[in-house]
C-alpha cells in the first residue's frame, strides 16, 4: 500500500536518515523502536505526507486513505465532538447534503414528467447506494462505539471540545481517525493520554483492524499486544523484524553480539592495515604499497555500533528511618468542584509497607485524592499521617518545577548529601545522562529527560512513604524498567497511578479503585483487575472493516431452579457487604488498639498483634466471598 524507496532526510546538523527503504502491506502491525531523537515522529511525518523527504520517494497505492494521530494536533475548539466527527468524512457529509437537497426538491417540485425531475429520481438512488456502500448509516452508531470506548460519556457527546483538557481532546483526534477507518493508520503515543480500561479497549480495537498500522509508543505491553513487526531506527538506518517488541529484544541483542564480535575482527584489520601505512609510507621504495593499503582502507564499510545500551542498573530508593505501622489514616475525606463531587465521605487507612496502585478512569479524581494527601489543596473532612512519616512526591508536574538554568548535574548536587554525593555520576548514568549530558541545562531537556532528572532527584531524598503520579509519562521503555526495578526493592510504603499495565505488573500488593465517589480495595494484581472489569462490564463492539448482518438474539429463557440460584446469590451478596463493612471497622479499630499497644509487654503487644492478623484474615475471606458469589451471579445474569 505504501512504498518508500531510497529516502534520506537530513537536517542542518546531520543526516537522520541515508537511502532507507520500506514497504508497509495490509495487515502490516508496525511498532517503531529507537533511541529519543532517531526521527520516529519524522517518519510517520514522511510517510503521511506532511514533510517532504531531501531525497527519495514515498508512494502511497492510488486510492489508499491514511489516517495520522500526532502528538501536536490542531483541532477546532468550538464545535461539538459528535459534530466535528460527522464532519470529518467528507464524501459522507457531502452525500447527506446533497441527498437532503435533492429530497427537498422532489417533495417542492411539481413537474414529475420532466426528464430534470427524473434524473433526480435516479440521483437519489444512486446517492444511497454509495451510502451504503461507505456503511454511512451506521456512522453514528460508529461514532458512539468508539467515543465511548475511548472513555467519553455519553451526556458529552455534544460538548465543545475546547471544554475539555488537551488529553481528551486528544481522544478526540483519535476518535476521528478510527471511525473513519482508513487502510492505514499512523499514530504517535496513543496511550499517553488514555486511562488503563481505554487502552485495553485500544488495543482490542487495533488487533481487528484489518489495514496497515505504523505505531510508536512505550508501552511495552500495547506494543506486544498490537504489533507483529517491529523496525528499528538506529544510525541512520531501518533495521526490520518480522515479530513484536519483546521477541525483537531477544533478536536484537543476538544480533548486537555478532555484531560486536564482527566489529573487533574489523577493528583488528584495520589497527593492523594503519600500522603498516605508518611503517612503509615514508620508505620510497614501498609508498605506493602504502598509497593501496590507504585506498583499500577509505573502502572499508565500518561497522557501527547501535550505541542504546540495554543493560539493568542497581538503583535504590534508601529507607533510613521506617515510619509507624499507620502511615495515613483518611476520614470522611470530600472533594468538590462546582456542582461536580469527585469523591464523598472516603475512609481509608495505609499501612506500613503497603504498595498501591490507584486505578479508575480519567477525570474520577486520582490525582486530586493524591493532591489531598500530600495537603497541596483544600478539602473536607481529616487526613492524619502516622508516627515519622516522611513523603516523597513526584507530581505530573514535578518535571515543570526543575529550575530550567540549573544543569543536570547541580540538579542533583544541590540535595545530596553524605556519602550519596559520591553516587551523582553513577545514578545519573543510570538515568541515561551520561559524558556532557550531565552539564546541560533543564531548560534544553526533552520532557522524558525532564522526568527522569525528576525521578532521579528522589534517589537522593530521605522519606519513607513514596507517592508518584503518572511517573512514566515521556519515559521510554528502558527508563521504565530501570524505575520498577528500584520500585521493586523499596521497602516503604508506595501509592502509585499509573495507566501503563506492563509497568504496574508486580508493583502493588493492593489495588484501590476509585469511582463514582468511593474506593473499593482490592487485594489482588492489575492483571486479575482487569480480566475482571472486562468479564463484568458490557464491551463496547469493535466497529468492523465490513458491516455484518446482525440478527435478534434468542431470548434466554430463564428457569425456576436458576431463578432460585440468582435469588441466593444476590442475597449472599448483601451479607458479604453488610459483614465487610464491619470487618473494615473492626480492622481499624483493631490497627489503632495495635499502634498503641506498649511495646515493652510482649504479651499485650502480641495479643493486639495477633488481633490485628485475624481481622485482617477476617475480612480477606469475606472478599473473597463476595468476590466469587459476584463471579456466579454474572455468570447465571
Amino acid at each position: 500500500m505504501i512504498r518508500i524507496g531510497a529516502l534520506s532526510y537530513f537536517l542542518p546538523q546531520g543526516h537522520l536518515y541515508k537511502n532507507i527503504s520500506l514497504f508497509i502491506d495490509r495487515g502490516d502491525k508496525i511498532g517503531l523502536t529507537g533511541k529519543n531523537g532517531v526521527g520516529k515522529s519524522t517518519l510517520l511525518g514522511l510517510i503521511s505526507k506532511q514533510i517532504a523527504p531531501s531525497e527519495g520517494t514515498v508512494i502511497v497505492e492510488k486510492g489508499i486513505s491514511v489516517g495520522y494521530l500526532t502528538q501536536d494536533i490542531e483541532i477546532e475548539k468550538d464545535i461539538a465532538v459528535r459534530e466535528y466527527i460527522e464532519k470529518s468524512n467528507t464524501e459522507v457529509s457531502g452525500l447527506q447534503e446533497r441527498l437532503d437537497f435533492v429530497n427537498n426538491e422532489l417533495t417542492t417540485r411539481t413537474d414529475y414528467e420532466s426528464d430534470s425531475y427524473l434524473e433526480l429520481i435516479h440521483e437519489v438512488t444512486e446517492i444511497n447506494d454509495r451510502l451504503t456502500v461507505l456503511d454511512a448509516h451506521s456512522f453514528a452508531e460508529k461514532i458512539e462505539s468508539v467515543l465511548k470506548g475511548l472513555g467519553f460519556n455519553p451526556n458529552e457527546f455534544d460538548n465543545k471540545i475546547g471544554s475539555f483538557s488537551g488529553g481528551w481532546q486528544m481522544r478526540v483526534e483519535l476518535a476521528k481517525l478510527l471511525v473513519n477507518n482508513p487502510e492505514v493508520l499512523l499514530i504517535d503515543e496513543p496511550t499517553n493520554h488514555l486511562d488503563i480500561v481505554s487502552i485495553q479497549w485500544l488495543e482490542n480495537y487495533l488487533q481487528n483492524f484489518k489495514g496497515g498500522l505504523v505505531l510508536i509508543s512505550h508501552d511495552r505491553r500495547f506494543l506486544d499486544n498490537v504489533t507483529n513487526r517491529t523496525i528499528e531506527i538506529a544510525n541512520q538506518r531501518l533495521y526490520d523484524y518480522k515479530c513484536n517488541y519483546s521477541k525483537y529484544l531477544v533478536l536484537h541483542a543476538e544480533e548486537m553480539e555478532r555484531t560486536m564480535q564482527a566489529k573487533k575482527n574489523q577493528d583488528r584489520e584495520i589497527k593492523r592495515t594503519e600500522e603498516l601505512i605508518s611503517k612503509y609510507r615514508a620508505k620510497a621504495n614501498k609508498a605506493s604499497f602504502a598509497q593501496s593499503l590507504i585506498k583499500k582502507l577509505d573502502k572499508v564499510d565500518r561497522i557501527e555500533i547501535d550505541t542504546i545500551e540495554r543493560k539493568a542498573f542497581n538503583l535504590k530508593f534508601t529507607l533510613e528511618n521506617p515510619s509507624g505501622k499507620r502511615v495515613i489514616d483518611m476520614n470522611g475525606i470530600s472533594k468538590t468542584y462546582g456542582t461536580k463531587t469527585l469523591f464523598d465521605k472516603l475512609d481509608v487507612v495505609l499501612a506500613r509497607g503497603e504498595k498501591i496502585a490507584l486505578l479508575g478512569p480519567n477525570g474520577v479524581g486520582k490525582s486530586t485524592l493524591i493532591k489531598c494527601i500530600n495537603k497541596e489543596i483544600r478539602f473536607d473532612g481529616e487526613i492524619e499521617y502516622g508516627h515519622n512519616v516522611k513523603v516523597g512526591y513526584f507530581a505530573q508536574d514535578s518535571a515543570e518545577k526543575l529550575d530550567p538554568e540549573a544543569t543536570v548535574f547541580k540538579t542533583i548536587d544541590d540535595i545530596a548529601v553524605g556519602d550519596k554525593r559520591k553516587d551523582i555520576r553513577a545514578t545519573l548514568g543510570a538515568f541515561l545522562f551520561q559524558g556532557q549530558d550531565i552539564e546541560k541545562q533543564v531548560k534544553v531537556l526533552s520532557g522524558g529527560e525532564r522526568t527522569r532528572l525528576a525521578i532521579c532527584r528522589l534517589l537522593f531524598q530521605e522519606f519513607n512513604f513514596l507517592i508518584m503520579d503518572e511517573p512514566t509519562n515521556h519515559l521510554d521503555i528502558q527508563s521504565k524498567e530501570i524505575l520498577k526495578e528500584a520500585l521493586k526493592k523499596y521497602e516503604g510504603t508506595l501509592l502509585l497511578v499509573s495507566h501503563d499495565r506492563d509497568f504496574l505488573d508486580g508493583l502493588s500488593n493492593k489495588i484501590w479503585e476509585i469511582n463514582d465517589g468511593k474506593i473499593k480495595t482490592h487485594y489482588f494484581g492489575v492483571n486479575e483487575f482487569l480480566d475482571r472489569i472486562n468479564s463484568m462490564s458490557l464491551e463496547n463492539p469493535i466497529v468492523k472493516d465490513v458491516p455484518v448482518e446482525k440478527k435478534p438474539a434468542a431470548e434466554k429463557v430463564v428457569t425456576n431452579e436458576e431463578k432460585q440460584k440468582i435469588k441466593k446469590l444476590e442475597t449472599k451478596i448483601k451479607n458479604c457487604e453488610r459483614k465487610i463493612e464491619d470487618l473494615e471497622a473492626k480492622l481499624k479499630e483493631e490497627t489503632k488498639a495495635l499502634e498503641n499497644a506498649p511495646f515493652d509487654d510482649q504479651e499485650l503487644y502480641q495479643a493486639a498483634v495477633e488481633k490485628f492478623e485475624s481481622a485482617k484474615k477476617d475480612l480477606e475471606g469475606a472478599m473473597a466471598n463476595w468476590e466469587e458469589a459476584a463471579m456466579q451471579l454474572d455468570e447465571l445474569s
